[in-house]
C-alpha cells in the first residue's frame, strides 16, 4: 500500500474517533501495567471482570505482594495462563519496588525486564501511558495489516516496522487503538464487516466483495 492511500486511511479513523483509547480498566500506571499482563490470550472483558474487584483491593504493587500469590489467584482464575501470570505479576512487583520505587519505568528496556512483559506488552504501556507512538501488533493488528495490504509481514516484528515505516508521524500516537477497534469490531477474523467498513474504498483486500 501505497503511502498516500495510508495517509487517507488514518485520516478517516481520526475524523470518525479523535481520541481513540484501550478498552481495559485502569486508574493508574501500574493498573494498566497489570492488566496489559493479564490480557495475553485473553479478552479484554475478561480482564476487565477480574481487575475491577481486584483492583478494589490492590492495585498497588505493594498491596498485591501483600496479599500474595494464593490470594491473588482466585481474582484472575477465570483468565487462560492465570498460575503463571500470577507468579509474574508477584515477580514484577517485587522488582518495581526494590529498583524502581513502586514506580513504572517509561522505557522500554526496563519494562521488558519484568516478568510477563514482552514487546508488545511494553509497546502498550509506552503508548497508552506514556504517549509514545509505539505500536504493539496483537493477532487484530497483525491480521488487519495483512489482509489490507496496510503492512503485510510474516512476523509480528516486521509488521510493526513496517507500520512505523508507512503510517504519518502525526497519526502514530493514536494509531495502535485504531487498528485493534477496526480489528475488533468491524475487520474481524471470519467475517468481516466489509459493508460498514468506513476504509472500504480504500482496503486492499482482495477477498473483500465476498463480504459485502
Amino acid at each position: 500500500m501505497n503511502k498516500t492511500k495510508c495517509r487517507q486511511i488514518f485520516e478517516i479513523f481520526a475524523h470518525n474517533n479523535p481520541h481513540p483509547t484501550t478498552e481495559l480498566n485502569y486508574s493508574s500506571t501500574f493498573e494498566l501495567l497489570i492488566s496489559v499482563i493479564l490480557s495475553a490470550q485473553a479478552t479484554d472483558i475478561s480482564v476487565n471482570k477480574a481487575t475491577d474487584k481486584l483492583f478494589l483491593i490492590a492495585n498497588t504493587p505493594e498491596k498485591i505482594l501483600h496479599i500474595g500469590e494464593e490470594e491473588l489467584i482466585p481474582y484472575i482464575q477465570a483468565i487462560g495462563l492465570y498460575k503463571t501470570k500470577a507468579k509474574n505479576i508477584i515477580k514484577t512487583c517485587q522488582m518495581l519496588i526494590e529498583l524502581y520505587n513502586g514506580e513504572v519505568p517509561n522505557n522500554r528496556k526496563a519494562l521488558e525486564t519484568l516478568p510477563g512483559v514482552g514487546r508488545k506488552t511494553a509497546n502498550v504501556v509506552l503508548n497508552t501511558a506514556f504517549g509514545e507512538p509505539t505500536i504493539a501488533v496483537d493477532t487484530h493488528i497483525f491480521r488487519i495489516a495483512n489482509r489490507m495490504n496496510l503492512a503485510p509481514g510474516k512476523s509480528v516484528n516486521e509488521v510493526e516496522h513496517k507500520l512505523l515505516y508507512i503510517i504519518p508521524k502525526k497519526f502514530l500516537k493514536d494509531a495502535h487503538h485504531w487498528l485493534i477497534l477496526h480489528g475488533r469490531y468491524i475487520c474481524t477474523a471470519k467475517k468481516p464487516k466489509c459493508s460498514k467498513c468506513p476504509i472500504y474504498d480504500l482496503c486492499e483486500f482482495k477477498q473483500k466483495e465476498v463480504y459485502l
